[in-house]
C-alpha cells in the first residue's frame, strides 16, 4: 500500500470515527429523521413524475394525435398540479422540520461542550485561547447542524432518483443505463482530489477564525490598556496580520472550490450532451421514440441536478466533518481534576488546613514552584503569606480548592485529604477574594447572589453592609438592580472589590483565601476594603497573600515564602526581631 492509499484509508477511517461520535446526537431524533426522509422520498418521486407524463403525451401526440383531446390535456395538467402541491408540502416539511432537528442537535452538542469545558482544569485554559473555544462552540457547530440534516436527505434523494431513473431508462433502452454508470463514477472520481483539498483548507480556515476571535477578544478586553499606551496602531497591525492570514487560507479554499465546481460543470455538460447525442442517434434509427428521447433528457436533467447537489454538498460535508472533528478534540480533553471514586462530601467544616511535604510544578514546566512545603493552620487562625514575586504564594492558595493538583504530598482539610473530598463540597467551603476582581455582566444583585442564588433581600443587604458596599449601592440609579457593565466597568476598583467581598459574605465559607485583595486600590479604598476584609475574616480560617505588609501585622502567623520554600515564620513582632527577610521587606515598605 503506497502513501497515497494509506492517506485515503486514514481519512476514511477518521470520517467513520467522527460520524460514530456524532451519531448519538442524531439517534435522539431518529423518528423525526425518518419522517423527514419519507418526505424526501415523496418529493423525489414527485419530481420523477414530470418526465413520465411528458413521455406519454409526446408519444401519444406523435402516434395518435387525435386521442390527445383538450380534456385529457387539462386532466394531465390538473394531475401534475396536484403532484406539485404534494411535492411542495413534502419539501416544506423536509426543510422546516429538518432545520429544526439540526438546531436541536446543535443545541445539545453546544450544551455538552460547555458542560465539559466547565470540568477542565486551569491547565487547559492556561494553554488555550478563549477565541478558539468560542469559534468551536458557535460557527463550527452551526456547520455540523447544517450537515446533520442535509447529508442523509441528499444521499437518499439521489439514491431514490438513481433507482427510479435506472428502471425508467431500462424500460426505454439499456444503453442509457450503461451511459449513466460510466459517466457518474467518472464525475465522482475526478472531483475527489478537489474535495480533499477543500476539507484541508476548511480545517485551516476554522483554526484561523478562532485565532481572529482570540485576537479580537484580547484587544477588546484590554481596550483601556491599548488606549493608555496609545497602542491602537499596534493592535491594528496585529489584527491585520491575522486577518491577512485568514484571507490567504480562504482564497485557497475558494480556489479549490472553484476548481471543484468547474470540473463538475464540465462533466455535467459532457454527460448531458452524451445523452442528447445517443438519444438523437437512436431516435433517427427508430430505436427509440420521441417520447422516450424527450423523457430521457428531462430525466438526465433531474438526475444531474441531484448529482450536482450531492457533489456540491461535498463542500458542506467538509465543513460539517471539520466541525465534528474540532468538537471531538475538545470533548476528548480529559478533565485532570475530578472526584475520586470514593470521594466524600464534607459538612460542618471547622477549617483546619495542613500541607504535608507538598511539591508542585505547572504542566509543561520542569521547574518546581513549590517543593517540600509543610504548613499547619488551625481552625479560625489567620495566616499571612509574604515574599518576593514568583515565590509561589498564589499557587499555594490555588492548591487548597484544587484548582491545580499537587505532584507530591498531601493537603488536608479537617484531617481529610482534599483528593478524597468531592470538589463541590470542598470549594463550597472556601471563599476567594482576589486582587483581580471578576464581576459578570449583569446587575449588582446578579453578582452578589452568584454563590447563593436563593439569598433573600435581607441576606443580600446584610452581606453588602458587612462589606461596606450598601451605601454606594443604594445611590446607584437602580440600586441593587443597576446594570454594572462588562466586568463591572461602571464601578470603581474599590466598589468592585467590596461587591466581591459581599459575594463571599453571602457564601459564608469557613475557609477564606485573600490574594492581595487591596494591592491595586488607592489609600481611601484600601482602608474601606481592609475594614470589610477584617469583618469577613472574623471567625474564619484565613490565608492572606499580602503586598502591603502593614495590613497583616495582626495575623496569628506570618510565613515568608521564597523559591527556597518557607524560610521564616512567626508573628509580626517575632519576625521583626529576627532582622531577616521579613524585617527588611517591612522596613523597605515603610520607607514609602
Amino acid at each position: 500500500m503506497n502513501e497515497n492509499e494509506k492517506k485515503k484509508k486514514k481519512t476514511f477511517e477518521e470520517n467513520i470515527y467522527l460520524i460514530k461520535r456524532f451519531y448519538p446526537y442524531l439517534r435522539k431524533h431518529l423518528k423525526t429523521e425518518v419522517l423527514v426522509l419519507c418526505c424526501v422520498v415523496v418529493a423525489a418521486i414527485c419530481e420523477i413524475m414530470l418526465p413520465l407524463i411528458v413521455r406519454q403525451i409526446t408519444d401519444k401526440s406523435v402516434e395518435n394525435p387525435q386521442e390527445l383531446t383538450v380534456n385529457i390535456i387539462l386532466l394531465v395538467c390538473a394531475a401534475y398540479i396536484v403532484i406539485r402541491i404534494i411535492d411542495s408540502l413534502a419539501a416544506y416539511f423536509q426543510s422546516y422540520v429538518g432545520h429544526k432537528m439540526g438546531t436541536m442537535i446543535e443545541n445539545a452538542m453546544r450544551e455538552d461542550m460547555f458542560d465539559h469545558i466547565q470540568t477542565l482544569s486551569f491547565n487547559y485554559f492556561d494553554n488555550t485561547k478563549i477565541g478558539q473555544i468560542m469559534s468551536r462552540m458557535t460557527s463550527d457547530l452551526f456547520d455540523v447542524a447544517e450537515w446533520a440534516h442535509h447529508f442523509p436527505e441528499r444521499i437518499l434523494m439521489t439514491f431514490v432518483k438513481f433507482i427510479a431513473s435506472f428502471f425508467i431508462f431500462a424500460s426505454m433502452d439499456f444503453r442509457f443505463v450503461f451511459l449513466i454508470f460510466i459517466l457518474m463514477p467518472l464525475m465522482i472520481l475526478l472531483t475527489k482530489k478537489s474535495r480533499q483539498r477543500m476539507r484541508d483548507m476548511f480545517r485551516k480556515g476554522r483554526h484561523q477564525i478562532g485565532e481572529i476571535n482570540a485576537r479580537i477578544e484580547d484587544s477588546l478586553l484590554g481596550v483601556r490598556v491599548v488606549r493608555s499606551f496609545t497602542a491602537e496602531k499596534t493592535e491594528k497591525e496585529k489584527f491585520a496580520k491575522g486577518n491577512a492570514e485568514y484571507v490567504t487560507v480562504r482564497n485557497k479554499s475558494h480556489k479549490y472550490m472553484s476548481q471543484f465546481h468547474a470540473t463538475v460543470r464540465i462533466l455535467d455538460g459532457i454527460m448531458y450532451m452524451a445523452f442528447v447525442g445517443l438519444g438523437a442517434i437512436m431516435m433517427t434509427k427508430g430505436v427509440t421514440t420521441p417520447g422516450d428521447f424527450t423523457a430521457s433528457l428531462l430525466l438526465v436533467s433531474t438526475l444531474l441536478q441531484s448529482v450536482r447537489s450531492i457533489v456540491d454538498f461535498s463542500e458542506q460535508f467538509s465543513r460539517g466533518i471539520t466541525g465534528i472533528e474540532r468538537f471531538v478534540e475538545i470533548m476528548d480533553e480529559k478533565a485532570e481534576i475530578v472526584d475520586s471514586e470514593n470521594a466524600k462530601t464534607i459538612e460542618n467544616v471547622k477549617g483546619d488546613i495542613e500541607f504535608r511535604d507538598v511539591s508542585f510544578n505547572y504542566k509543561g514546566s520542569e521547574k518546581k514552584v513549590l517543593d517540600g512545603i509543610n504548613i499547619s493552620i488551625k481552625a479560625g487562625q489567620s495566616v499571612a503569606l509574604v515574599g518576593p514575586s514568583g515565590g509561589g504564594k498564589t499557587t499555594l492558595c490555588n492548591l487548597i480548592p484544587r484548582f491545580y493538583d499537587i505532584e507530591k504530598g498531601e493537603i488536608l482539610v479537617d484531617g481529610e485529604n482534599i483528593k478524597n473530598i468531592t470538589l463541590h463540597s470542598l470549594r463550597k467551603n472556601i471563599g476567594v477574594v482576589a486582587q483581580d476582581v471578576y464581576l459578570f455582566s449583569g446587575t449588582v444583585r446578579d453578582n452578589l447572589i452568584y454563590g447563593k442564588p436563593d439569598a433573600t433581600d435581607e441576606e443580600i443587604i446584610a452581606a453588602a453592609e458587612n462589606a461596606g458596599a450598601h451605601e454606594f449601592i443604594s445611590v446607584l440609579p437602580d440600586g441593587y438592580d443597576t446594570y454594572i457593565g462588562e466586568r463591572g466597568v461602571k464601578l470603581s476598583g474599590g466598589q468592585k472589590q467590596r461587591i466581591s467581598i459581599a459575594r463571599v459574605f453571602l457564601k459564608d465559607p469557613p475557609i477564606l483565601l485573600l490574594d492581595e485583595a487591596t494591592s491595586a486600590l488607592d489609600n481611601e479604598s484600601e482602608k474601606l476594603v481592609q475594614e470589610s476584609l477584617d469583618r469577613l475574616a472574623k471567625g474564619r480560617t484565613t490565608l492572606t497573600i499580602a503586598h502591603r505588609l502593614t495590613t497583616i501585622k495582626g495575623a496569628d502567623e506570618i510565613l515568608v515564602l521564597t523559591e527556597d520554600g518557607i524560610v521564616e515564620k512567626g508573628s509580626h513582632a517575632k519576625l521583626m526581631s529576627q532582622d531577616g527577610i521579613y524585617s527588611k521587606m517591612y522596613n523597605l515598605y515603610s520607607v514609602f
